[in-house]
Order: C-alpha cells, then sequence, then structure tokens
C-alpha cells in the first residue's frame, strides 16, 4: 500500500517543526534587518540579513537530507 505524501512518520514531522521555526527565525531576521538597513545603519542590517540567512540555509540543508 502506497503511503500518503501527507502522512508524516515520527522522524520527519521532527524535521518539520524544526524547519518551520528555523523558517519563523529567518523571515523575522529578514524582517529586521530591512529595518535596519533603512532606517538605520547599513552595515548592521546587511549583517543582520546575512545572520538571518545562515538560518535559511540551515533549513534548506535540513530539507535535501531528510
Amino acid at each position: 500500500m502506497a503511503k500518503n505524501n501527507l502522512q508524516l512518520s515520527g522522524n520527519q514531522d521532527k524535521f518539520l517543526k524544526i524547519r518551520n521555526v528555523l523558517n519563523i527565525i529567518f523571515m523575522a531576521g529578514a524582517i529586521m534587518g530591512i529595518l535596519l538597513y533603512f532606517y538605520t545603519d547599513r552595515t548592521v542590517g546587511t549583517i543582520t540579513i546575512l545572520a538571518a540567512m545562515v538560518f535559511k540555509m540551515i533549513e534548506s540543508i535540513l530539507r535535501f537530507f531528510h
């Protein structure tokens, strides 16, 4: 019997929760970085956006290796 793609096993469900948290951190960091970039120091905004991108890269790696 083929397993439905919407059904997740326990291991995949753990990765999904971790990936969702990493995505939330990325989105919050990116928004903060954009606000800092336009309203304060551009260097601090750029560093904040780059730091947020690290979380997105980690999420992408988890997606590829699951």
